[in-house]
């Protein structure tokens, strides 16, 4: 029984993760501890894009790349996805639960370049080494998928290899 409250649990949060996502855009950051708190449900990871306001990069990886990627049933099985505006004020709440601005979280995470994807666990640690710029689009998605695969992989081995029913 248990067993079967947590899959519905995890399913939940991915229907909702879902709901968010398909809306055709990668939602900006806002509680970065909800956002955990759905990654673990699905024992999977947060996906960070750190983006700049005219960053034309930006915009070809978030739509080239993400917002498909944020649509595809095979990611919302094993990634939350956010934007945070390096330059921008918005609010967010942080891993710690500590209300920052999107630019200093940015700053603290050492996103200096546009656009940087980063792969965070459900405590805010990276776990994979950041995708930095757009260099090559015929590789890009490989990039992206290597470093998702790699933080979706430390998550699970550190729960000996459990997988939500379904994934």
């Amino acid at each position: 029984m248990k067993q079967a409250v947590k899959q519905v649990l995890a399913w939940l949060a991915i229907l909702s993760c879902g709901i968010a996502l398909a809306r055709a855009d990668v939602p900006y950051a806002h509680d970065l501890q909800k956002d955990a708190a759905a990654a673990r449900a699905v024992q999977g990871v947060v996906l960070l894009v750190f983006v700049g306001a005219h960053c034309s990069y930006c915009e070809t990886a978030l739509k080239e790349f993400l917002i498909p990627m944020s649509g595809n049933a095979d990611y919302l099985s094993k990634v939350v996805m956010r934007q945070v505006e390096s330059t921008g004020f918005r609010d967010l709440k942080d891993f710690q639960g500590r209300k920052v601005s999107h630019r200093k979280f940015a700053g603290e995470n050492g996103a200096r370049l546009t656009p940087t994807v980063m792969i965070f666990d459900g405590e805010g640690r990276q776990l994979a080494k950041p995708v930095v710029g757009v260099t090559t689009l015929d590789y890009y998605g490989v990039y992206l998928d290597q470093a998702i695969d790699q933080g979706v992989a430390k998550i699970r081995s550190k729960l000996g290899g459990l997988v939500p029913s379904g994934s």
